[in-house]
């Protein structure tokens, strides 16, 4: 069975506002100005981390270390310049109005510094237009402001104009939850697996399954606390989401997650031949089994888990009809 679930690949545009997404693309080079992308279901818990890509205008958004969404935005122009660093949200306003531009409408201002920076809805002229803020589209402004909370992480790196030096990004976040780029060890040639749950003991589990890496990756609260090879089975699969839904008497269910552009899918139960064809191995297997909770996700991607170039083209998340 074929299920295209991660639906950045969608077969129409919704351009309803307040739509799910408005962008059937998966690379950042080929979002226009004020096109987005929102698929929170494939991580629905955890913590938020936001990524402003000054180099290229758009904003990715990750959530428990896997991306949820991306959008284009207009950042600081010429004299305005938006500040690079990590920032936390200092405060949040639905209906906020500029102080320093004459009440100017900021809806959904997160602010990032007191002196005027914020993320908030705006006009997308697709170059950097603002006096230093991170304009958004509405409708994703909307949804983003829904999700994060106060003292959120939010990095903002790169360069106007300069794509060679921007950061790279893949299913996986650059960075950690603390702003950090994020440590990605590999496992050694003689390493089947490792388990270290003692990184981040508690919190929302996610599971991501690389079929081009051949890796699972285990991350709890935004942390990598496993990593595995595995062998997948020879059918062309496309993205699935899954969760985890194990009935009365505990045997293993796993429900198809529905998101933009595949509902037609949602709430189907997946055929556990698919998942008992993935060879794991079995101390690894075990170790996870014991973890899991219900609601744990699992993202089948036929993407590596970090950026395949050295930046150029950021995929997000991938889809197959």
């Amino acid at each position: 069975m074929r299920f295209a679930l991660i639906a950045i690949a969608f077969a129409t545009l919704a351009h309803a506002q307040g739509a799910k997404t408005s962008a059937p693309i998966t690379a950042a080079t080929e979002l226009k100005p004020g096109q987005w992308i929102w698929a929170p279901q494939a991580s629905p818990e955890g913590p938020v981390t936001i990524l402003v890509d000054l180099s290229r205008q758009v904003a990715i958004v990750y959530r428990n270390g896997v991306a949820i969404g991306m959008t284009t935005v207009s950042t600081g122009k010429k004299g305005h310049e938006t500040p690079t660093g990590v920032f936390t949200i200092l405060q949040k306003n639905a209906k906020h109005k500029s102080n320093l531009y004459n009440d100017a409408p900021m809806p959904y201002m997160q602010r990032l510094t007191w002196d005027g920076v914020a993320l908030h809805a705006g006009h997308l002229p697709g170059y950097p237009q603002s006096h230093g803020c991170v304009r958004m589209p509405m409708a994703f402004a909307q949804n983003l402001f829904k999700s994060t909370a106060m003292g959120g992480t939010v990095v903002v790196a790169g360069k106007a104009g300069a794509i060679e030096e921007a950061p790279t990004a893949g299913v996986l976040a650059p960075i950690d939850t603390k702003g950090q780029p994020a440590q990605t060890q590999k496992l050694a040639e003689n390493e089947d697996y490792r388990w270290t749950p003692e990184k981040s003991p508690t919190g929302p589990l996610t599971i991501l399954i690389s079929k081009p890496d051949r890796r699972m990756l285990v991350l709890r609260n935004g942390v990598e606390i496993g990593r595995s090879r595995i062998e997948l089975p020879a059918m062309d699969f496309g993205t699935h989401v899954l969760t985890y839904a194990p009935d009365s008497t505990g045997a293993d269910h796993w429900i198809v997650v529905g998101v933009p552009g595949s509902d037609e899918n949602a709430g189907a139960e997946l055929d556990p031949r698919i998942l008992a064809m993935v060879e794991i191995p079995q101390p690894f297997k075990d170790a996870v089994r014991a973890e899991m909770r219900a609601g744990t996700t699992v993202l089948v991607t036929r993407r590596p888990l970090t950026s395949e170039t050295t930046g150029k083209r950021m995929t997000i998340m991938d889809a197959a009809k």
